[in-house]
């Protein structure tokens, strides 16, 4: 498939219709209990595939996309931003719908609804795979089974991230820019008073990096092994369980453009194999979670009062945490303090190529 070009600035994706996606470094979550919503600690790298013609997999270079560098059972969440226009985004991990827990489609579908609608859905940490819950994503190699795709397929063969995007068709565009601008007259005609109760502190996007403590949280020591050359690709699996919605649509499904924007392919790979593909160094490895939490920094906890939450489907509830397929967790957890968690809410590269998947 081509189409408009997705690009990479920075550490950010940019895909057509305005819409950016950020890839966040964060804590892992035990797999017992519900939790607050982890911090972002940084972004993963992304380079471009394309760039790497004699150290990539042939597979990849077919696929196109991008890569990233991810250690065995790291966490990470996806940061939605860009253009404040309305947009729905798919997100696939190994090709199965992270929100449905259906098989990757090029259309959008509402029964069940397998999308998220931008900008209401600010960030996406984990499946849907609860009432108001999520199930955190957390790195594993393809072969063990252990990945969304191995459990609800039964076949680990894609492994990554699909991102694919659609705007809003014309006709529906333009109805809600003239709605936009018809609030921007209103508002201007209102008397406007300095800062107070009401006032709106910060933009509802991705949870803020926390700032640096007096006594930095350790690094995880712990070695890992190198994965042998042919167990390149990763996936995701689940971990721990958070309070956080996905957000049911509330337009109606002809709104929506009916073919996507454009798409992109992101393959994870571990951090000897992005050493080798790249030449670079890989990220210093996961922050260690209780030495976060016992440094005093925020966790946080995200409501939309207008937001309706999606109902998870059987397909997603009955995934499975790593730790069953890899073990148990014994990585120390601090709970955080209730001060600890803060409340949020009601508050151009060169382009990405792509192929074959």
């Amino acid at each position: 498939m081509s189409g408009p070009e997705v690009r990479i600035d920075g550490d950010r994706l940019l895909l057509p219709g305005g819409v950016s996606v950020q890839f966040m470094r964060t804590l892992r979550l035990p797999e017992t209990g519900t939790h607050a919503l982890p911090p972002g600690l940084g972004t993963f790298p992304l380079r471009r595939v394309q760039d790497f013609p004699d150290t990539a997999p042939q597979e990849w270079l077919e696929r196109g996309g991008v890569l990233l560098p991810v250690y065995l059972r790291e966490a990470m969440w996806l940061a939605f931003g860009g253009s404040s226009e309305p947009a729905a985004l798919q997100v696939g991990v190994g090709k199965v719908c992270a929100v449905s827990g259906k098989p990757w489609s090029d259309k959008l579908k509402r029964h069940p609804q397998n999308y998220v609608v931008l900008p209401r859905q600010p960030w996406l940490d984990g499946i849907n795979s609860g009432k108001g819950t999520v199930r955190q994503f957390v790195a594993v190699p393809l072969g063990l089974g252990a990945t969304v795709e191995g459990q609800v397929t039964g076949e680990e063969h894609w492994g990554g991230v699909q991102l694919q995007t659609y705007p809003l068709d014309h006709k529906a565009l333009a109805a809600w820019r003239e709605e936009q601008r018809r609030l921007a007259a209103e508002r201007a005609r209102r008397p406007q008073y300095g800062g107070g109760y009401g006032a709106v502190p910060q933009a509802a996007g991705a949870p803020p990096m926390p700032a640096a403590p007096g006594a930095a949280p350790q690094f995880a020591t712990a070695s890992r092994a190198a994965a042998p050359v042919q167990a390149t690709a990763m996936g995701l699996g689940v971990g721990g369980s958070m309070r956080q919605e996905v957000y049911k649509d509330d337009r109606p499904a002809s709104d929506w453009a009916r073919t996507p924007a454009g798409r992109v392919f992101v393959h994870l790979v571990t951090p000897p194999e992005w050493r080798r593909i790249t030449g670079e160094a890989p990220p210093p490895s996961p922050v260690d979670r209780a030495a976060y939490t016992r440094a005093g920094l925020p966790w946080f906890d995200y409501y939309d009062e207008d937001g309706t939450d999606l109902a998870p489907t059987d397909t997603l509830g009955e995934v499975k945490p790593v730790g069953e397929w890899l073990g148990d967790d014994h990585t120390p957890w601090a709970e955080p303090k209730p001060g600890q968690i803060k409340p949020l809410g009601d508050a151009p590269g060169k382009p990405v190529s792509d192929g074959d998947w």
